[in-house]
């Protein structure tokens, strides 16, 4: 046990080592970033070292932000180990080059999310940087305490403020492991199938927080992907950095099996268009409503417009089907439901970052946020016995990130979610939620991180029965 764990601080505390076997990987900045002042130099094995002076977009002459330099920071903390013999000349531009493009599929990709897990450390490649595998993870503890009445989750929901606490459930201390994962990743390229991936990741959730559970695995042959991967629907990139599991209220995530057509059209412009697993959540009624089976695909596309490595703004739609019996008439019914959300990360300067969104529409609440916690796909139409309608909801994210040094930030998110039926619903039921977060992150290496944070909540019901949840929490990272 003692030397498993001295490996694994030295994964996560050391800097580059060079062996007869084994490469150190110092890369220049992407091909299209060039740095203001000097290029970069050379250590003493020949491969290049980034300078630390600022650096530019060449298409845009703009500043790189706080942000990207701690993501080159983060994509040179590798150690590359070759599986097929050391290549002739490993320190060319150009072989650089090739290893910074399969590194960078790591991290810059249309659906990664703050919380996923970094490349792992070691990465096997082939000699000509055609091929890379990597089996990497994160072991993230989260410990937090909350007064005033107790949310009893993990996560910080609004949805599950308790309205009328127990006086035996005022306060709380908690932790849990909950989000550490493994994952294993191979990236390449094929003279016949073009460029290829597959990924397959794993965390500990669910009972207690440990059990083991699959979150993703899919795989990407050039513009196609197939698998249990994220929603063409979502825009994870475009959520704000949070202690909180959870994240903010109005958080579109769902993920299921999908097929996926997504393909740059320009420089700039990209667009997708996927068919996804259903699964919806009605609000069935005993006796006068009935679920029937999921039988259509849900039909998801977005189009989205980026002016930098991680700026973009994006606008994201889906429709779905909505089955269910009517017991009375003694009937089925397919009921249309569909949604649209609008997203968008940007650094208005080098040390800021902007994150926001707003989604709608109705029949969708299933697949994100507060309302995912209960059955509002399709609910009761009053004096209609065995009538569903698809109610509407909408919601909206804003966030501010400010980056004190690449490896320490700020950041404050507001986020609110709105239930809004057509007709009336029982006075006790959710109407909407707000959610604020404030937090502090720290990156003591590339791969160890910690963070605390304030949360404040508050539910108010139709009746207008309102009441607020308070959390204060903290999370130690360390990635592998």
């Amino acid at each position: 046990m003692k030397k498993v764990l001295m490996f694994i601080t030295a994964i996560c505390l050391s800097g580059t080592v060079l062996s007869a076997q084994e490469t150190s990987l110092r890369l220049t900045a992407p091909a299209r970033v060039i740095s203001k002042k000097a290029p970069a130099k050379a250590d003493s094995t020949g491969m290049a070292i980034p300078d630390d002076s600022p650096s530019v977009d060449v298409a845009t002459t703009k500043p790189k932000s706080l942000v990207d330099i701690q993501h080159d920071s983060l994509a040179a903390s590798h150690k590359i180990i070759y599986i097929d013999g050391k290549p002739l000349s490993n320190n060319t531009q150009q072989h650089l080059d090739s290893i910074r493009t399969l590194i960078d599929n790591f991290y810059y990709d249309q659906f990664r999310h703050f919380q996923d897990p970094a490349a792992p450390y070691f990465l096997f490649m082939s000699k000509d940087a055609s091929l890379a595998m990597g089996i990497g993870g994160c072991v993230r503890m989260r410990g937090w305490y909350e007064w005033g009445g107790v949310v009893p989750i993990n996560g910080f929901s609004p949805y599950f403020i308790p309205m009328t606490p127990s006086p035996a459930r005022m306060k709380r201390f908690g932790t849990t492991p909950s989000g550490s994962t493994l994952f294993f990743r191979v990236i390449g390229r094929n003279k016949m199938l073009g460029n290829y991936q597959l990924y397959i990741e794993a965390n500990f959730n669910g009972y207690q927080g440990v059990d083991f559970h699959l979150k993703k695995a899919y795989a990407t042959i050039n513009n196609w992907t197939i698998g249990y991967a994220s929603s063409t629907f979502s825009d994870p990139s475009a959520l704000p950095p949070t202690v909180d599991a959870s994240g903010p209220n109005n958080k579109i995530s769902p993920t299921s099996v999908l097929v996926r057509w997504m393909k740059p059209i320009s420089k700039r412009w990209t667009v997708a268009a996927s068919l996804e697993t259903p699964s919806t959540q009605p609000a069935l009624t005993d006796s006068v409503t009935e679920k029937v089976d999921d039988w259509l695909p849900d039909a998801a596309a977005f189009i989205q417009y980026e002016w930098g490595r991680s700026e973009h703004v994006r606008l994201a739609g889906i429709l779905r089907t909505l089955p269910y019996r009517d017991l009375v008439a003694g009937r089925n019914h397919n009921i249309l439901g569909w949604g649209l959300q609008l997203s968008t990360v940007l650094h208005p300067a080098p040390a800021w970052t902007i994150y926001a969104n707003v989604c709608g529409g109705k029949g969708y609440e299933s697949l994100g946020g507060d309302l995912q916690m209960g059955n509002y796909d399709l609910i009761a139409r009053p004096g209609h016995e065995g009538e569903l309608y698809a109610p509407a909801a909408m919601g909206f994210n804003v966030a501010a990130q400010y980056n004190f040094r690449p490896n320490l930030f700020a950041s404050v998110t507001y986020s609110q979610t709105r239930f809004m039926p057509k007709h009336d619903v029982a006075s006790s039921e959710y109407k909407f939620g707000q959610y604020v977060a404030a937090n502090v992150f720290w990156n003591l290496t590339p791969r160890i991180q910690v963070g605390a944070e304030f949360n404040i909540g508050m539910r108010q019901n139709f009746d207008g029965a309102h009441r607020w949840a308070r959390r204060v929490g903290a999370m130690a990272q360390f990635s592998f």
